[in-house]
C-alpha cells in the first residue's frame, strides 16, 4: 500500500478560534474526527495533530510563514482514488465551509 500526506487547510483565524476553546468544547469537536479515524480504521496511519506558529526557513533566514495549512494526518491506500475516498464527508470540510479545504499527497517510497 502507498502512503497518502493529508493537508488542512483554513483561514489563521480558524486556529486562533481553537486555541481558546475548553476542553468540553475540543472534545465535542473532536467526536466527529474520532468517527472519521474508526471509520478509516487501519488506514489511518497517523491522525496528525493541529499546527500553527510555522517558520520559513532558508538560506535567506528564517521568516514567518504565510501558509494556511493547520494540520495533517497519513493515510494508508491502494490509490489516490482509494484515499481521496476516505476524506468524503470529513469533519473538517463540514466545520469550516467554504474556507476550508483538503489536500492530498502521495508520498514517494524511497528506496535505499
Amino acid at each position: 500500500m502507498k502512503k497518502f500526506l493529508v493537508l488542512y487547510h483554513a483561514q489563521t483565524s480558524a486556529m486562533e478560534e481553537m486555541k481558546d476553546q475548553s476542553p468540553e468544547e475540543t472534545k465535542k469537536m473532536m467526536e466527529p474526527w474520532m468517527m472519521w479515524a474508526k471509520k478509516c480504521g487501519d488506514h489511518l496511519v497517523d491522525m496528525g495533530t493541529p499546527l500553527f506558529n510555522a517558520k520559513k526557513v532558508s538560506m535567506s533566514g528564517i521568516m514567518e510563514s504565510d501558509t494556511d495549512i493547520t494540520g495533517y494526518s497519513v493515510l494508508r491506500a491502494d490509490s489516490m482514488d482509494e484515499a481521496v475516498k476516505m476524506l468524503d464527508g470529513h469533519p473538517f470540510l463540514a466545520e469550516g465551509a467554504d474556507n476550508h479545504e483538503i489536500e492530498v499527497h502521495e508520498c514517494m517510497e524511497m528506496k535505499m
